[in-house]
Formats: C-alpha cells, structure tokens, sequence
C-alpha cells in the first residue's frame, strides 16, 4: 500500500477534483479513505471533465469490491494493488478503465510535512537514478537546516546522506541493517553521553538516600556500561534509566516518609494556612457621567441591593433611586462608544429614557457589565441563561511561570481589557490553553487553581484536562455550575513531523453547559514566517482528526458540531513585512497598517483556514517575540549555524470563535498582558458573554392532552455545489430536537452547465416534514438543524450547513441562505423556504436575561414606550476580519445562485408600480417591506396566538440583541444579491445594481412552475463590483427557489453511470 503512488490516503474531495483537474485525461485516477465507512476506500476517476466516485468496500473476510451498477458481476480481490489492475482494462462496470494513475504529490515545505508513512517503500531504484538522490536529499535537508531548533545535528545527516546509497544497496540484498546510519546517529548523539550521565549520577544519589538498597544501578548494569555494546544501545539504555528514576523517584519518596512517620509514631503538624475569605461582595460603584449637553451626575451602583442611585453635581441632593426591577431596557450606542441609554418603568405606565455619557468606552462596559451582574443575580431563575467564559492562551516559553498571574486571569494590560471595577469578578468557566508549558500537569492545575482562588476566592472545579507534550488546556467552573457540566469529551491531534510527533499540534475539551454545547480547541502550528502553507495543512488536519463532540454529529464538519466553539492558542502566523517597518508602525501604534500584511488575516481573505470564525478587534502590540525579562524590546534576530535568522514581531497568539446562527455571544475584551516576562511571548485573554439554555421542561407534561404536533415544512431548497461530480445527491437532517436523523429524496432538479460548479434542486414533495420532540415555541427558539448534502453513489458529504429555527417560526415561509462547509472548506451554498408551524396553546414565551440590552447605530429618538419585540441593529455583511478594512470586492465564487441568470419572478414587471413592492407573493402572502419587519396578517395572528410576528429576527442577522458583527451569520460572499442593511428587521432580498443590465427573458407556463433560462456570459462569471451603499429598489416577487424546474434530467447511459447505494 505504501508503494502505491495512486494511493492519496485521507484528502478531501475538494483535493482530489484540483488533482484531477491538472491531470486532465480522461481515465485519470487516484484512491483515498472513504470518509462513511471506515476501512472503505473512495476510487476518483476523471471522465469527460467531470469526477465519478465508486466505493470500495470490504467484506467479512476482508476482501475488496467495488460497487458498481447493477447487471455487473461483483469481483472481489485480497489488495487494492490488484482490485486497481483488474480495472484497468474496459468493460467492468466503470465510465471508463483506470488509466492514468494521479501520484501523491511530493512534500515541498519542511521536514513537518515529510509524510514518514511512506518511507517504507523497498523497490530498488535504477542504476541512473541513483547518482540523483544524495542531490535531492541534500537539497531537502538544506531547506529544512533553516527552520530546524536541531540545525547543529542536521550536520552530521550530510556527511551520511552522501554515503546513503550504500545502505540503499544493502538493503536491496537484504541486508536491512543500516550500517552506515547507525555510525552517523551514534556520531551526532555522542555528546548526549555526557549530559545524560550528569544527569543520571545525580538522579541516583538521590535515590540512594531515600532507598539505598534498591540502586537503579546493578553490578550487572555497570558491567554492561563497561563492555563492548554498540553506542546506541548504550544510550538507549541510559535513556531507559531517567525515565524509570523519574517516574519512580516521587513514589520512593513518599513511601520513604510514610514509613519515617509510623516508625517513630510521628504526628505531621498541619501546615498553617490562612483562612480563605468568603467570597466577597461586590462593593458600590460610582461612576461620573454626563447628563444632557453639560449637567455633571453621579451613578452609584449597588449589586447586592439592585439599584442605580442618580446623583447630581452640585447639589449634592439624592435625585432618583432606580430598582433593578424598573430598568426594562439598557440601549447601547455604537456610532457613540461612551453614550448609554437607560429605559425605565414609571407609575403612570409611561417609560422613562435618560441618556448618560461615560468618560470612556471602557467605563460604559462596566457599567453596563455591573447591571447585568445585577440583573441576573436578582432574577431568581433556577438556570442561568446567560454566563461569562473567560480564555486565555500563553506560550510559556518552556520556563516556569512567575509567582502571579493575576493580570492575565483579570484581563488587565494592553488592547480592550476589563476596567478596574469589573476586573475581579469571576467568571463562570475558565478555559486556559497554554504552549511549551514545561510544568508537571497537576501541577500546573494546582497553580491556576491556587491563583483563582486568591484573586476570586472562589474553588473552582475542574471540569478537564488534555495535554499532548507540552501543549495543555485546562477548564475549570465555578463550583455552583459543575452539575450543569456534562459529555465531557477530550481529545489531542499531533502536527509535528509526519503528524507523528506532539511538539506541534492541538488538544481540546467540549461539554455540554446544560443545553448548550461548547467546544474549546487548543493548538500549537508550524513556526516560520515562510510555513503559512504547513499552518494552513496543520489547522486542516486538526479539524478532520480531533475526536470531539457528539459522536453522532462526526460526520460533520468540527465547527458545525457545538453551539460555540473557541479555538486558541500559538497560530505562528506571522507579518509580511520588512522588520524595521514593522518596528515603526508599532512605534507609532499604527496597527491597522500591520494587520493588513498580517498571515492569518490574508489567509481568512482567501478562504483558506477558520472559514466563518470571528476574532475581536486587536488593539494591542504584537505578543511575539520579545527579549525575556522586559516588553520594551522585540527581539527579531537569532544566530544559528547556517545564519542569522529573522523572527519578525507578530500577533502569534490569538483567539478566535464560531457560533450558530442568532445565538448570543458578545467578546468584552480582547487583549495581552504587559507585565508577564518569563517568556518571549505575551499572555494573551479575552471575555465572553454567552447566552445559554437550560434542558426544557414543558409546562404540560406529555401525554397529558391531546399531543398537537409543531411541524417543519419545507418549500424548496436549491444547492449550488463547488464540483466537478454529477452525482444525484440528498440531503440529511440532524438535530437534537428530533428523535432521529431524517433523510429527503434524491434531487430532482440538476444542472452542471457552468464548469466546476453542479446545481442541485429540492422539491417539497422529496423533502420530509420533519417533527420536533417537544411543540413549544420557547424550546425551538434555541433550536438549531444541521443539515448535510451527500452523494447517492459515494454516501459522502459534499457540505454541510446549520439554520436556526427562530426566524422560521410563524405560518408563512421564510428564506434560509447560508454557506456549505466540509472539512474547513466552502463547498457550497443552500438556500431556500422553510417555515416552522407551532400548535395554538404552546406559543408561550419570555424575554432572557441579555435581551434586555440592545444596540443602536443611530441616536434616534426614543419611543414613546419600549417595543415588544426588540429591533436588530443594522448590520453591514462582513467577510474580512474584523480588524481589516473593507476590501474593494467581497465576492469569491461569482457562478453561486446566478446559474438561471437574473431571476424574472424576483424583478417587478414593466411598467409596474413602486407601490406594489409590499404586496406579497402569489396566494395573498404577505412579504416584508424594507421599513422594516412585514406585518402579519389578522389570520397569521391568530395562529401565533394573537401575537404579533416580530420575534423572530432575520437569520442571516445573528440575534437581534447581539452587538454589531457578533455572531453575524454572513450570506456567501459570492451571492449575486444583497440585502436591504438600513431597514431594522428585513429579510427581503433585492438584486444587485449591476444585475439590472442583464437580459431579462419572460417566463414560460408550466402549471404552477416557471423555467428560467440560463444566461451564460463572461459577465455573469466576472465578480461583480462592490454593491452600493443605497438602499436597494425592493422585489415584490419571492423568486426562483418558488419556481424551481424541477424535472430531472436524463440520466446517462447506463454502462457509464456510477451505482447507487
């Protein structure tokens, strides 16, 4: 199998249609692992530019068979080597026979990326090749001398790769000895001798005062150092020695002190410790605002008593008492970063808004902070819907950490940090990822322990520990939310050379917090500034391998599986630019100019690593690489034998995250410390508000009346799939409100018209009304489907995606638009009409702790009494980074959802008035207008039981409480439409300006269906400009995903059709 060069092990299918391409002749083929069955193995071959995939399958008795169509015998063969000859030749079931087999491509990169599992290949090379491999070993080695901490060692590795081809021509007689390798290895560790035997006397003399009798070292032993043995076996043997003197050396310790005690009846006196002081009450803040254009005020507030006192300058006298209860609203305003405004309950029934402005940002998120502090600690909510997640991530620069670490678990130092009333209070869940930890793991568990409970006195728990080598995360909780914690799960992935070693690579933990699944990732990636492509190889590889998460849910893609997931630790991306600009801008603060040379971000722009993923704003100094023992200066330049290398500053250390759709999650910091020395990176933290959800009760129990069932129903769906397969696909449903995985029909609708993209459309009569376990609407607004496209032939995944229920609930239809992902990969995109129906009787429901807070980008007036419903800030559609300015083009995959060119039914007809543009679609259905969200007609309000229809916000705008940008679920980058981003609450959707040119063609009659012709122009498949920032002239009409053609077309010939499963 390791001979085999068509063999391309564990890629992805999107790795596979780029090898193909290049190979572009028909009968190219290569072999990978199937991703649906394990021990199956997925035969790619190229036919007529499009990419067929059979599976190969093992029996009971571990033969292999491809499956191919019906009518042709099964073969079964005992080696892939030979199933692969047997169809070379025609007639066997295939489009075409295998004839030009795709080879692995060769590792370019670094001795990481040196795929070791390969090495094992045997076939003697011709006698004309040989004079070319110490020339290519040579040259590898050179390339790897640079990035390699063992530069002194790769030395030695020279002088044998010169004489390698001797070993290559014993080993061809069958002598598999390596003489002349084990000469060079002895030679290079000769100075190890040493270092080990210094080491190895001490370690001894220290165990031959606790246990005399029992040296390590045996008479035996020393006649065995003295003799003859081979160098290497003699090391070996030293090795051996440490690692049983130090894996046994604290257990003779202890039992040498235990028999000490008992044997002179001896009493251990207890060591003195001070009491732990309970856990302290948080004290009155006082805060100087300003009221109105000029009046001074005084905010005083009170946690424990939940109460903000409003105190005027001047007069000294007390002005207002506000109870906790009588604040209904806090309004925060993002075009003013210090100004809040405060909504209150009066007697007479009217609401009161007074506006007060903060001298800072940061003291407005503490008092902001302060109140919701206050508002959950007197809700008397049994569950807490709302908790504070703390991560930090630290390479420890394999030196011990200092005494305190109180400003990295308090967020104080450089960028967005806590300010001074707020630093002390705990968070609920801490999550500490830490690089090139040198500390024992208990012992370091004990540290971060003792460090919390003398800065919070609080003991927390630990929830898990993983480590692999010196990378470590650990997770502890407050003690009052360790019975909410449960499917813990740990995993570990290696990076490091050939993906078999740990000094690179990444540990995680995931849990459920009651009903909310959280995932955190820990990782260490390639280093060196020319290593992007081996980061971007690492972060892929740890995606697909980390074992996290619910087993069920392994299929999908790892940022699908958890409602949040966290991913921190040492990136090692690094700033494209030259050292002494870059010490300039920092000079100057100037760091928007090195964020835009910054790897991670310029990857993100191209798609190629944490698809999706949000970071907060960076506003702090680069945490790498400083000289140890002070922040003032980086140290950028490192002698090596080969040369001086250049480690220019960058922001190595990140924190990133990736939620579901209209989920709650606000970032409050984001920053480094600027008094932790001990290594030459900075600690780095950042604070989460995350909204969580508690294990629903129903308030009827089942069974105790008649069951009226909430249903989803399902219009239409149409994907637009990245691929060069002509697969029939369907499509999987995944969800913990359904009590199993649902399946839809095949597709019955395809069109693969433009090259390298196939077109994919659902009908409602092939796509299954799905039943949620639980009715009420309290419990599918939390609700999330994952929804995953795959192959009928294959079983594999072409995508994957997740939609929120909320903003389908109602009895009309809603859009869903959203990205496809498989393998940190955008393959796609699915859109489409959904709408989630709740029985009359179940539609209760109550406002949650954090939506009490809003945001708003405009200082509008306020209204004459606080909504019902709050409305979502306007957003701009983001795809950059958010430290990064907006580039002059967004669009990446411009072939997405143009396929039928511009759709006529979402284009007003000619001649058709403006006005009509609120009307809604065929059958008397109302649409949204752009002012804002549409209102519900008197029938629709009687299904919602006599509720307005103004909750659930639009899904592609994240929760309408979150702030801007947070948790902002983006529509494809590529999609040719836009959406109204000035009214508060739409969903319509609008054609771009640049659309408006296109040919429009009227439809043509088919009962209840229109057939819309595809416009295939080199302008269609030019990304479009930048969409304007005016408002968009709306559509009265849904679209195309309505009016889908949904016959399916010709299948091909039989004998050259991939079989079905």
């Amino acid at each position: 199998m390791a001979a085999a060069g068509w063999y391309h092990r564990d890629i992805s299918q999107v790795v596979v249609e780029e090898l193909l391409a290049k190979a572009g002749r028909d009968g190219s083929f290569l072999v990978r692992d199937s991703e649906s069955v394990k021990g199956a193995y997925a035969l790619c071959l190229l036919f007529q530019r499009h990419v067929y995939t059979y599976r190969i399958l093992p029996d009971d008795e571990g033969l292999l068979s491809v499956q191919t169509i019906q009518g042709i015998q099964t073969k079964c063969f005992r080696t892939l080597p030979e199933l692969i000859g047997a169809y070379q030749h025609p007639n066997n079931g295939l489009v075409t026979p295998l004839l030009h087999p795709v080879h692995r491509p060769r590792p370019a990169e670094d001795s990481d990326g040196e795929d070791a599992r390969g090495l094992g290949h045997t076939v003697p090379c011709p006698p004309s090749s040989r004079t070319h491999i110490p020339q290519q070993l040579h040259q590898r080695l050179q390339e790897q001398v640079h990035s390699s901490p063992a530069s002194d060692f790769m030395g030695f590795m020279a002088e044998y790769l010169t004489h390698h081809v001797q070993d290559l021509q014993g080993l061809c007689h069958g002598h598999p000895q390596l003489r002349h390798l084990s000469t060079a290895l002895a030679t290079a560790c000769r100075a190890l001798h040493s270092e080990i035997d210094f080491t190895l006397a001490g370690l001894e003399t220290l165990a031959k005062v606790f246990d005399p009798p029992l040296s390590p070292r045996s008479p035996a032993r020393e006649q065995g150092f003295l003799s003859s043995d081979p160098d290497l076996e003699l090391l070996l043997s030293k090795i051996s020695t440490v690692n049983h003197l130090l894996s046994s050396l604290e257990k003779k310790v202890l039992k040498s002190l235990q028999e000490t005690v008992t044997r002179h009846n001896l009493a251990l006196p207890s060591v003195a410790m001070a009491p732990q002081p309970p856990a302290r009450p948080l004290a009155m803040q006082n805060f100087e605002v300003k009221v109105g254009k000029s009046q001074r005020a005084a905010l005083t507030v009170d946690v424990e008593s939940g109460t903000v006192t409003v105190t005027k300058r001047g007069s000294g006298s007390l002005e207002e008492v506000i109870p906790h209860d009588k604040i209904l609203q806090l309004i925060k305003y993002q075009s003013v970063q210090s100004k809040v405004r405060l909504v209150c309950a009066r007697e007479n029934q009217k609401s009161l808004s007074r506006d007060f402005i903060f001298p800072n940002a940061r003291k407005r998120e503490a008092f902001c902070q302060l109140l919701q502090l206050m508002k959950i600690q007197h809700s008397n909510l049994d569950e807490p819907e709302i908790i504070s997640v703390y991560v930090g991530t630290w390479n420890m620069g394999s030196t011990p950490p200092p005494r305190s670490l109180a400003s990295w678990l308090t967020s104080r130092g450089l960028g967005r940090t806590q300010d001074e009333t707020t630093a002390c209070i705990p968070h609920d869940i801490y999550v500490i990822g830490t690089q090139e930890n040198s500390l024992g793991d208990h012992e370091w568990v004990e540290f971060l322990c003792a460090s919390l409970k003398t800065l919070m006195a609080i003991d927390y728990r630990v929830v898990a520990l993983q480590c692999l080598w010196s990378i470590k995360i650990v997770v502890l909780v407050k003690p009052e939310h360790q019975r909410r914690i449960s499917h813990v799960h740990t995993s570990s992935v290696k990076t490091g050379i050939a993906n078999t070693l740990g000094n690179k690579g990444a540990v995680g933990v995931s849990f459920l917090f009651n009903g909310t699944s959280f995932g955190f990732v820990n990782c260490h990636l390639a280093s060196g500034s020319e290593k992007t492509h081996r980061r971007n190889q690492n972060y892929s590889d740890i995606l697909h391998s980390l074992a996290l998460g619910d087993k069920r849910l392994g299929g999908f893609d790892l940022t699908l599986r958890f409602t949040h997931l966290f991913w921190l630790g040492d990136l090692n991306y690094r700033l494209d630019m030259d050292v002494q600009d870059i010490l300039t801008h920092i000079v100057k603060k100037e760091f928007q100019a090195l964020l835009a040379v910054d790897q991670l971000n310029l990857e993100r722009e191209k798609n190629k690593v944490f698809l999706r993923f949000s970071e907060g704003d960076i506003s702090f100094p680069p945490t790498y690489r400083y000289e140890r023992g002070t922040r003032d200066t980086y140290v950028w330049q490192k002698s090596k034998p080969t040369g001086m290398r250049i480690n220019v500053p960058s922001w190595c250390d990140r924190v990133l995250w990736k939620s579901h759709p209209e989920t709650h999650v606000v970032c409050n910091s984001y920053g480094c410390t600027d008094d932790i020395v001990t290594s030459d990176h900075s600690p780095v933290f950042a604070t989460f508000e995350v909204g969580v959800t508690s294990q629903f009760v129903p308030k009827e129990a089942p069974g105790s009346s008649p069951e009226a069932l909430a249903c989803i129903e399902w219009e239409s769906i149409e994907v637009i799939l990245k691929t060069t397969s002509r697969s029939k696909c369907y499509i999987e449903f995944h969800s913990y409100c359904l009590e199993e995985m649902q399946r839809s029909g095949e597709n019955t609708f395809q069109s693969c018209d433009i090259p390298g993209f196939l077109k994919l459309g659902w009908s409602s009569k092939h796509l299954p009304v799905l039943n949620p376990i639980l009715p009420d609407l309290e419990y599918l607004g939390d609700q999330h489907l994952l929804l995953s496209i795959k192959g009928v032939e294959s079983c594999e995944s072409y995508g994957e995606c997740c939609l929120a229920l909320r903003s389908a609930i109602g009895s009309t239809a809603q859009q869903f638009e959203t990205f496809l992902f498989h393998r940190g990969e955008e393959t796609g995109s699915v859109r489409g009409w959904m709408r989630v129906r709740v029985p009359r009787g179940r539609c209760g429901t109550r406002e949650r702790l954090y939506e009490w807070i809003s945001f708003e980008e405009e200082d509008a007036e306020p209204a004459a009494e606080p909504p019902m419903c709050p409305k979502p800030p306007p957003q701009r559609l983001r795809s950059r980074p958010r430290s990064l300015p907006e580039p002059a083009t967004g669009y990446t995959n411009p072939a997405y959802f143009i396929f039928e060119g511009v759709p006529n039914a979402w284009l007003p007809a000619p001649g058709e008035s403006s006005k009509k543009q609120v009307e809604g679609p065929a059958g008397g259905q109302p649409c949204r207008s752009p002012a804002g969200p549409r209102v519900p007609l008197p029938s629709e309000e009687e299904q919602w039981c006599g509720r307005p229809h103004c909750g659930p916000p639009s899904p592609s705008r994240g929760h309408p409480l979150s702030p801007s940008r947070a948790g902002h679920h983006k529509r494809p980058k590529s999609a040719v439409l836009t959406r109204d981003t000035v009214g508060l609450g739409d969903c319509s959707l609008y054609v771009a300006p640049h659309l408006s040119q296109l040919d429009q063609v009227s439809p043509q009659g088919r009962g209840d269906r229109q057939e819309v012709p595809l416009r295939q122009t080199q302008q269609v498949l030019e990304p479009p400009p930048r969409p304007s920032r005016d408002v968009p002239k709306p559509l009265g009409k849904r679209g195309a995903l309505g009016a889908l053609d949904l016959e399916a077309q010709p299948p091909p010939p039989a004998d050259l059709q991939p079989a079905r499963m």
